[in-house]
């Protein structure tokens, strides 16, 4: 004899699994102790416990440290979860302690995870994983994936060879490249999340954060250093495995997985794995290897890392302006005018405005306490007459003279016309100078340097000016480049020579030596045109 109820449950379980009922219990008005319950029966499953008894799961939600829950709520949760229409469980009749007719009557049931269920729960359980973790840099996955990459390497140049290649070892290297690739990269964008989330403050303790700012920037900054070095390094170890080498990997690897294929399917689900190893490796080479077209995930992962660094920084000093005050006076202009919303009258206004801004009148010395105190009783009003009104005492000194302040003697004023005349003279024989140096320098066509031959000190110095100017707009490409002085009078034009010598120009100080040029150095009043010269030419104004 069955339970009907029983073997109704049991029998429409399967016809529930073909939608999402497993996960409609998420939904439900009851849905904390639905998952509750699945929890219990997850971690039963774990320790390999094929049925599980309604007091079983009492006993386990008694020791999750959630809220008490009666044995009558988790029997009917149970129910609920094993019906047909949500399929997370199991139901089946206990029968192995039944010693009389009573208790087989008597509803007991045990209960098992369904596959629909146990595959909700694990998806459950990593979407909790996933959002729950921060994620992390992980630089020793970029040293594993640098050793894993160079036993590739060598085991295409291996077979490149003729040499034999363990094909089960090359299987698990890829595989293990793989899952360190997939694991840096998801951990990658995790932290870069959360990282956002820590500037943004949104998910951000402050004293925390406060509290490791420095590690985490010094964090940053090892990532970024490690990306740099290690990147480049499988970067060009995916450039040293060509393309038939790669399809040798991924042939090796669909022929290990496939090898247990049903019998008929051994074919497709070789080129089906294939086609998924030759698109993962693609996926690797993105990462880490730029194009024209576009820049490397591990190029734009660094830029992220490298940005958070400022950010970071900034969003320190809007914590410490936060705690301390901002240094402005912003703040106290809008407390003040809260202050003063708040007063009743106008005189209230007025005198806070006064002792805010510092504008009370201003007292003599002279002026004592006792004067203050009869001032401050004698508020008269503005009808009081003269007569009924204090005395105004003026000094007699005031009724003499009146406001006028005496001065003192004025200040003879300074004859400085032997200092204009030694100022005019001194700047008349500097432009003489550099006139007379700038007619010594005058080619009157081009000229080569080698002619120039000696220089006094002030020629020297304006003409390595110019030829300093007229160098440096050259450049290491041009062959000619043209230059003015700034106030226009002076034209400079500089050829490069091929094959010329050396060049010396003699001054009194020292020799210049370098390599000879054609130059020609021509006054804007009567210029010479410059000789037509092969090459590029730059003209700018010195």
């Amino acid at each position: 004899m069955t339970d009907p109820l029983v073997e109704t449950t049991s029998a429409g379980t399967d016809g529930a699994a073909g939608g999402y009922g497993p996960f409609v219990y998420l939904g439900a008005p009851n849905a904390p102790l639905y998952r509750r319950v699945m929890r219990a029966l997850m971690a039963a499953k774990e320790r390999f416990t094929v049925h599980v008894r309604p007091e079983e799961v009492c006993a386990a939600l008694r020791a999750d440290g959630g809220d008490p829950v009666d044995d009558d709520a988790v029997a009917e949760a149970l129910e609920r979860l094993a019906q047909p229409a949500w399929g997370n469980l199991l139901a089946f009749p206990d029968s192995s302690r039944v010693t009389a007719l009573e208790d087989f009557y008597r509803r007991r049931i045990l209960y098992q995870m369904s596959r629909q269920g146990e595959a909700a729960e694990r998806a459950l359980a990593q979407y909790d994983a996933v959002l729950g973790t921060r994620g992390a840099l992980q630089s020793v996955a970029l040293e594993d994936i640098v050793a894993l990459l160079t036993s590739l390497r060598d085991t295409v140049a291996a077979h490149a060879a003729g040499e034999a290649v363990d094909a089960a070892r090359t299987h698990q290297t890829l595989r293990s490249l793989r899952d360190r690739f997939v694991e840096l990269a998801e951990n990658a964008v995790a932290f870069m999340g959360s990282m956002q989330r820590t500037i943004d403050l949104h998910d951000a303790d402050v004293e925390v954060f406060l509290a490791y700012k420095e590690q985490l920037i010094e964090y940053l900054e090892r990532f970024i250093n490690d990306l740099l070095t290690r990147g480049a390094a499988i970067a060009d170890l995916l450039a040293a495995i060509p393309d038939d080498g790669v399809g040798f990997l991924a042939a090796v690897a669909a022929e290990r997985e496939s090898a247990d294929a049903a019998p008929g399917e051994a074919d497709s689900a070789r080129a089906r794995v294939r086609e998924t190893w030759l698109r993962q490796w693609s996926g690797l080479t993105d990462w880490f290897v730029s194009t024209p077209a576009r820049e490397s995930e591990a190029k734009l992962l660094r830029a992220r890392a490298r940005a958070a660094i400022p950010a970071l920084l900034a969003v320190v000093r809007a914590l410490h302006e936060r705690a301390g005050g901002r240094t402005d006076r912003t703040q106290d202009f809008l407390t003040l005018a809260r202050w003063f919303a708040a007063l009743p009258t106008d005189a209230d206004r007025h005198r806070l405005w006064r002792s805010a801004f510092a504008l009370a009148p201003v007292r003599h010395l002279s002026v004592t306490a006792a004067t203050e105190e009869a001032w401050a009783a004698a508020e008269l009003g503005t009808t009081t007459p003269w007569a009924l009104a204090p005395p105004l005492e003026i000094s007699p000194q005031l009724r003499r003279s009146g406001s006028y302040e005496r001065r003192g003697k004025a200040v003879r004023v300074a004859d400085r016309t032997a200092a204009k005349r030694v100022l005019a003279e001194r700047a008349r024989h500097e432009a003489e100078q550099t006139a007379e140096a700038r007619r010594r320098i005058l080619t009157d066509g081009p000229r080569p340097l080698s002619a120039f031959g000696e220089l006094d000190p002030a020629a020297f110095r304006l003409f390595l000016g110019l030829l300093g100017d007229a160098l440096a707009a050259m450049g290491p490409r041009a062959t000619t480049a043209q230059v003015h002085t700034s106030d226009g009078e002076l034209t400079v034009t500089l050829t490069r020579l091929p094959g010329a010598g050396a060049m010396v120009i003699t001054t009194p100080d020292g020799e210049l030596s370098g390599p000879d040029h054609l130059v020609d150095i021509a006054s804007t009043v009567d210029r010479v045109a410059p000789s037509a010269a092969a090459g590029e030419r730059v003209e700018v104004y010195a």
